[in-house]
């Protein structure tokens, strides 16, 4: 078992206040299902496996502000979110750290630990959330609107990612020996949006998306990454958010990844493989969080889960680092803390 630091990992496991926490977990292998869309997540990341997605939908940031307008208004339901007064005000901020065990690449079925660090907020009108690997910024944040509870809400900013998918401490022999990668910074836009009240008063269904670019030049390719997530309090200090998604990759990604020219296949003995783009995987994750001390929306400390599944499809599933060193189906679990003010 090893254990690492996936560069620009990042785990949003609250504002507990009834967030969706639409975690984006950045390992190499899990974050995209669960960020799709991170993105949800963040998913995350996890690299390609995921969810980044798919997940991990990036509704988190206006359902935390969503959670504490109901109790800054003093509304009630029976065993759902309390009232009175919210840390979610113009400006909240939450961190945390946790770990998670995913395989060591896209396609691996070599799973390794590594940290989680959190943050998440609400800076100067514009919201900040985790995604796969990096972070997106909500320019349409709503704040504290009394009305914003109960509206549609759209999210609309830049997103960043790095990806580090095979850049170091691969832990199969075979593979490692076909060469490391370089890691790619993704920049792009992310969007989506949000209905309130669908099966209860606090719950929200969020539709969104994400669309990134390598700027590094290392598979200089482009990510399109749709997602759908559930979020609903299921007490006065827990909540859970059910998320799926799937990616999209275009040629350069797939070829960069899951290609294997005739000096990779002389160096490590597989057989030469050419990969095109297209659908990549597609994924879903469930993440819940409970408040410490049992008012999710005083802020505070809080504790964080997370379960993936996700499944490699085409070139990501039939190139030899995954059909004959690896395996399609890649799974991901996670725990941690975090504490929001």
């Amino acid at each position: 078992m090893t254990f690492r630091y996936i560069t620009g990992a990042s785990f949003f496991a609250a504002p507990v206040a009834f967030a969706p926490i639409a975690f984006t977990i950045a390992s190499p292998a899990l974050a995209d299902t669960v960020d799709s869309g991170e993105e949800s997540s963040t998913i995350s990341a996890v690299d390609d496996r995921s969810a980044e997605t798919g997940a991990v939908l990036d509704s988190a940031q206006s359902q935390s502000e969503a959670r504490g307008q109901s109790g800054a208004r003093g509304s009630t339901v029976a065993n759902g979110p309390p009232t009175g007064d919210t840390v979610f005000d113009e400006t909240w901020l939450t961190v945390g750290v946790g770990a998670g065990y995913v395989p060591s690449y896209s396609g691996s079925d070599d799973y390794v630990v590594f940290p989680l660090p959190l943050i998440a907020g609400r800076i100067g009108g514009v919201g900040v959330r985790p995604s796969a690997a990096g972070v997106t910024l909500d320019l349409l944040s709503p704040g504290l609107s009394p009305a914003a509870v109960d509206d549609v809400q759209f999210s609309l900013g830049p997103t960043f990612r790095f990806r580090n998918d095979r850049v170091n401490q691969i832990e199969d022999p075979v593979v490692e020996a076909a060469g490391e990668l370089d890691t790619a910074v993704e920049v792009g836009l992310s969007g989506g949006v949000s209905f309130p009240g669908v099966l209860n008063p606090f719950d929200r269904v969020t539709v969104s998306a994400a669309v990134r670019h390598d700027i590094l030049g290392a598979h200089d390719g482009l990510v399109i990454e749709p997602g759908v997530s559930y979020f609903t309090p299921l007490s006065r200090a827990a909540i859970v958010t059910v998320s799926a998604g799937v990616q999209f990759v275009d040629d350069d990604f797939a070829d960069y990844y899951y290609s294997v020219s005739p000096g990779q296949s002389a160096a490590s003995g597989l057989p030469e493989f050419a990969a095109d783009g297209g659908l990549n995987n597609y994924g879903v994750n469930v993440i819940g969080a409970y408040d410490l001390d049992g008012n999710a929306l005083n802020g505070g400390l809080s504790l964080f889960g997370i379960g993936s599944y996700s499944r490699l499809v085409n070139d990501g599933a039939d190139t030899p680092y995954t059909a004959i060193r690896g395996d399609a189906d890649q799974w991901l679990a996670g725990v941690g803390i975090a504490y929001t003010f």
